[in-house]
C-alpha cells in the first residue's frame, strides 16, 4: 500500500492582500535631459501607439471633423469610386478606413504595426457593422498581393518614423508593389520646412480632468528629424509614461525626389492641411502638413492564358487507418473525417497553392524522400503513428531531410509537451503560474499538497487526456482516489497537482514570428450553461464525448478585457512564444484565480487547426475566415523560410 502524506497548506498572501501592501503604479521618469536624441529608442514606434497615445493625441486623431475632411480631400484628389480597392497603410485605429466604409466603399483594407490600435479598429468596425479588413503589418514589408490596389493612402502624418531614410524608401517600394498599374498614392506628411522653423520646444496641457502631458522637442544633430519627449502624468497617481519619438522632416522638393527615385510620377502638392483640435492647444507634428498625390509606374498586364505560379504544398495529417487512443473509441470517428474534409475544402480556395495530402504513416517517410515537397504544412498534431509523444518525430525527420515545413520544431514541441518545463520557464519570465506539486507515481512515500480544491492532470500529453470531471478534488480522500485511478489508466506518467483556478479562462492566439506577430482577439471560455454540480474545466468529455453535458454546455466568446489585462496577456504570450521557440502560430491558455490574477495553464505550439477549434474561433472574432487563417499560417512560414 502506498504511504501518502498530506502537506500543510502553504501560508501565502491573497492577491488582494498583496495589492493592499503595494504602492500605486508609477512609471520611471528620467528627469531633466540635455540631449533628447540620446534617449530615443531606435524603434520607438513599436510600443508608443497604445491607449495613452489616444489620450495625448485624441484631440486630433479622434476628431471626426478632421477625419471627414481628410477623406473629402482624398476622394476629390483621386476620383476614387466605391468599387475600387483601397489600402489604408499605417491606419492606426482605422479612422480613415472606417470613414471610407461608412461612405459605401466596400473594398477597404487597413494595416498597422500597433496590435492595440488594430484590435480597436476591428472592434469599431464590428460595432458599426462596417466591412473593413484590418491586419497587423510592417509598412516596409506588408503582405498584399502584387498590383492589387487602386489607391494606397498614408494619412495622419504616419510617414518618416524610421531612423534611416532607406526605410522610408522601403515603404514607398512596398506601396509601389501593391498598386495596380498607375495606381494612386495619397501621402499626408508634416511640412518639414515649416516645422523645422516653427516647432514648440516646450509645452504642457491638460488631457482631461486628471491627466496632463508635458512635451519637449528638439532638432536632431543632422537637423533632419524632430525628437519629441512626452511625460504623461496623472494628478492622483503620478507619472504614467515618459516616452520619446521622432519624425523625419521632408520639404516638398525632398519628398518629390524620394518619390521619383522609387518610380512614382505625376507628383502633386494639393496644399497644406491644418488640423482641428478639441482642446485648441499644442498640435505638435500635426500642426501643418502637406497633402500629396502621386501615381505608381505603368505595369504591363500578364499575357492572356499565362498561368499563375503556384507553390506545391504537402499536407501531413494523422493516420485514420491506425488506432488513436486520444479519440472516442480509440479511433478516427465520423467527426474527425468531416473535419479533414472541411480542411481540404478550404485549402482548395487558396489558388496560389497546390496541395497533396499524406496520412499513411507506414509509407510517410518513403514518400517524402521520393519527392521532396516545396513546403510541408505540418498538421500531424496527432503525432507519428497517432502517438502524441511522437509528435516531435515528424519535424525532426523533416529537418534531417532538409524539407521546409510550417510550425514548431522538435525542440519546441518537446519543451511544451512537458508541462512542468513550461511552468518553470514561465516562472523565470515572471509570469504567474498556479501553485503546483509534481507527483511521480513510482514514489511510494510521496508528500501530497493540502490546498483544495485542486486539479490533477498528467504532466505530459494533450487533448485533455486524464482530465475528467473527477479531476477536481476537494479533500484528501478524493485526491488519493483520483491519483490511484490515474496510476491505473496512465501508468508511470508523472502527474501535476495544481491549485484549482476558479476565475475566467482565456486563450491567446498568435500568428507570425518575432518582429511580426499578429495577436488574435482573446477567447474566453463560457461555462455559464454548465450544470452547477460539474467543475468548470475543459475536460476530456468536452472534447471527445458528444453525449456529455460538457460537450453541449460549454461555449466560447470573445473576451471583454481591460487595457491592462489585454496588455498583460499579449506580453506574456509573445515572451513565451520567443522563449519556447514557437514558430508561425501558437496558442496560450490562461485562467484567473479567485482574486483575478491571470495565471498560465499551458502553451500549445502547433495548436489544433480544425475549423471548430479555438484558433479558428479567435480568427473569426477578427473577421478572418477559416481559409484565410490557413493562408496566414502558410504565408507566415513562407516569410520565415524565404520561400517566394
Amino acid at each position: 500500500m502506498t504511504n501518502y502524506s498530506i502537506e500543510p497548506s502553504p501560508k501565502v498572501l491573497t492577491r488582494a492582500q498583496q495589492y493592499k501592501k503595494a504602492k500605486p503604479f508609477t512609471a520611471r521618469t528620467l528627469g531633466p535631459l540635455s540631449d533628447l536624441e540620446r534617449h530615443l529608442p531606435n524603434e520607438w514606434w513599436r510600443e508608443i501607439f497604445n491607449s495613452i497615445y489616444l489620450k495625448t493625441d485624441g484631440d486630433v486623431v479622434e476628431n471626426q471633423q478632421n477625419t471627414s475632411r481628410d477623406i473629402d480631400m482624398v476622394i476629390k484628389a483621386t476620383g476614387l469610386t466605391p468599387d475600387q480597392e483601397v489600402l489604408d497603410l499605417c491606419c492606426g485605429q482605422g479612422r480613415h478606413a472606417l470613414e471610407l466604409a461608412a461612405r459605401g466603399y466596400t473594398r477597404v483594407t487597413g494595416i498597422d504595426r500597433s496590435r492595440y490600435l488594430i484590435r480597436l479598429a476591428r472592434k469599431r468596425a464590428r460595432t458599426r457593422g462596417l466591412k473593413v479588413t484590418f491586419s497587423e503589418g510592417d509598412a516596409r514589408k506588408f503582405r498584399i498581393p502584387e498590383a492589387s490596389k487602386d489607391c494606397v493612402i498614408i494619412m495622419g502624418n504616419s510617414f518618416g518614423y524610421f531612423e534611416r531614410e532607406e526605410d522610408d524608401i522601403k515603404v514607398l517600394e512596398a506601396v509601389k508593389r501593391a498598386l495596380k498599374s498607375e495606381g494612386q498614392l495619397v501621402l499626408d506628411i508634416v511640412d518639414g520646412l515649416w516645422m523645422g522653423q516653427n516647432f514648440e520646444p516646450r509645452s504642457w496641457e491638460w488631457i482631461d480632468q486628471t491627466n496632463f502631458v508635458n512635451r519637449e522637442r528638439t532638432l536632431s544633430k543632422d537637423k533632419k528629424r524632430i525628437i519629441s519627449r512626452e511625460v504623461i502624468t496623472n494628478a492622483e497617481i503620478g507619472v504614467l509614461a515618459d516616452q520619446f519619438y521622432a519624425e523625419r522632416l521632408y520639404a516638398m522638393d525632398e519628398i518629390t525626389g524620394l518619390l521619383q527615385q522609387v518610380g512614382f510620377t505625376d507628383i502633386r502638392s494639393l496644399g497644406n492641411i491644418v488640423s482641428e483640435s478639441t482642446r485648441n492647444q499644442d498640435l505638435g507634428m500635426m500642426a501643418n502638413r502637406i497633402f500629396i498625390t502621386a501615381r505608381g509606374p505603368f505595369k504591363a498586364k500578364a499575357p492572356l492564358g499565362a498561368q499563375k505560379k503556384v507553390l506545391d504544398v504537402t499536407v501531413l495529417l494523422g493516420d485514420p487507418r491506425m488506432p488513436d487512443t486520444v479519440k472516442k473509441g480509440g479511433r478516427f470517428n465520423e467527426e474527425d473525417i468531416e473535419t479533414i474534409n472541411i480542411l481540404k475544402r478550404d485549402l482548395a480556395q487558396l489558388t496560389e497553392f497546390k496541395f497533396q495530402f499524406l496520412d499513411d504513416h507506414k509509407t510517410l517517410y518513403r514518400l517524402l524522400m521520393t519527392k521532396t515537397p516545396a513546403l510541408v504544412l505540418n498538421f500531424c498534431d496527432e503525432g507519428l503513428n497517432n502517438r502524441a509523444e511522437m509528435e516531435l518525430h515528424v519535424p525532426a525527420f523533416l529537418e534531417a531531410m532538409d524539407i521546409p515545413y510550417t510550425g514548431a520544431g522538435p525542440g519546441s514541441l518537446w519543451l511544451c509537451y512537458n508541462k512542468s518545463n513550461v511552468r518553470s520557464i514561465a516562472a523565470s519570465l515572471e509570469i504567474d503560474v498556479p501553485m503546483e506539486t509534481f507527483f511521480d507515481p513510482t514514489d511510494q512515500a510521496a508528500n501530497l499538497p493540502s490546498y483544495f480544491p485542486a486539479l490533477i492532470k498528467p504532466n505530459t500529453g494533450d487533448s485533455s487526456i486524464g482530465i475528467t470531471q473527477n479531476a477536481v478534488v476537494h479533500n484528501a480522500e478524493e485526491l488519493i482516489s483520483y491519483l490511484d485511478h490515474l496510476r491505473e489508466t496512465l501508468p508511470n506518467i508523472p502527474l501535476l497537482i495544481q491549485e484549482y483556478l476558479e476565475g475566467a479562462e482565456y486563450s491567446v492566439g498568435i500568428i507570425g514570428n518575432p518582429e511580426k506577430f499578429e495577436v488574435l482577439p482573446v477567447l474566453e471560455v463560457d461555462y455559464s450553461h454548465l450544470p452547477a454540480e460539474l467543475p468548470k474545466i475543459l475536460s476530456y468529455e468536452s472534447k471527445w464525448l458528444p453525449d456529455s453535458p460538457y460537450w453541449t454546455s460549454i461555449h466560447y466568446k470573445e473576451a471583454s478585457l481591460s487595457d491592462e489585462q489585454q496588455r498583460k496577456l499579449t506580453h506574456f504570450s509573445t515572451r513565451l512564444f520567443e522563449r519556447l521557440e514557437c514558430r508561425d502560430y501558437a496558442r496560450f491558455d490562461y485562467r484567473c484565480d479567485r482574486d483575478g490574477t491571470i495565471k498560465l495553464l499551458e502553451v500549445n505550439p502547433n495548436p489544433g487547426w480544425c475549423w471548430d477549434g479555438k484558433l479558428n474561433l479567435m480568427a473569426g472574432f477578427a473577421g478572418i475566415s477559416y481559409s484565410e487563417l490557413l493562408r496566414k499560417i502558410l504565408n507566415t512560414a513562407r516569410d520565415r523560410l524565404g520561400i517566394t
